[in-house]
């Protein structure tokens, strides 16, 4: 007899892991920010991240939750909540040259510490929720990697049975409309059978904002974008 339609998919036990910045008005969502003013982006992407980070730990609990971190999130809009949403997470400053020597870098950090599969998104995608992480990792299953673009060309979900593997996202160019496919390429180069999964819209213009505000209508995020909509709509521009 087959399993009914809420019935979640049965997975070995994996990490997730969060790769941010702290929302600190003028360094996060800058892009955003030159149409909404850099506070309210910085606002935005601190409803982004408590989002993204509520759910991974409905995912997997805090114990298997990492956060590759930088800047400090007491300096952060919303500091105090961010701060709190960590609480028994492993948090560690990204390191590196360049993002994708630092995404490299959070894997391999992960990977130091556990031998267990990991799934890692950025905070650009709000409407995450456990049963799409969930769902990353049950692929792994059948599957070295697992990989969802996103609709502008990048990817907002990386899952890897073995974290070393992302060492070869070094050579990738990052924030292009090819880093998808680029970062499908060099798995594949190295052997890896890679897996798809549901492509999402992340969040770096006022377009964007609307479409996955709407998305996720009860989130963090989308109270956030509202409240920017209605104190600040001259400034908001399409």
């Amino acid at each position: 007899m087959s399993a009914g339609p809420s019935a979640a998919p049965v997975t070995a036990p994996f990490r997730v892991l969060v790769v941010a910045k702290a929302p600190v008005a003028g360094r996060a969502k800058t892009r955003l920010g030159a149409d909404v003013g850099m506070t309210a982006a910085a606002e935005v992407a601190a409803a982004a991240l408590l989002d993204t980070l509520r759910a991974a730990v409905a995912t997997v609990g805090p114990d298997r939750c990492h956060l590759a971190l930088a800047g400090d999130l007491g300096e952060a809009v919303r500091g105090e909540e961010l701060l709190r949403a960590v609480a028994g997470w492993t948090v560690h400053p990204q390191v590196g040259d360049g993002f994708a020597a630092r995404l490299a870098r959070a894997h391999a950090d992960v990977g130091g510490l556990t031998q267990e599969p990991v799934v890692q998104v950025g905070m650009d995608t709000p409407q995450v929720t456990p049963a799409l992480l969930r769902g990353v990792a049950a692929d792994l299953a059948g599957a070295d990697a697992v990989l969802g673009e996103a609709q502008d060309g990048g990817w907002w979900v990386l899952g890897l049975r073995d974290p070393a593997a992302a060492a070869c996202l070094v050579e990738v160019p990052m924030s292009t409309p090819r880093t998808g496919t680029l970062t499908r390429a060099a798995l594949e180069a190295t052997g890896l059978r890679v897996a798809t999964t549901r492509v999402l819209r992340d969040v770096d213009t006022v377009a964007d904002a609307e479409a996955v505000a709407d998305e996720c209508p009860g989130s963090a995020f989308a109270e956030a974008w509202r409240r920017v909509v209605h104190e600040g709509a001259g400034a908001v521009r399409p």
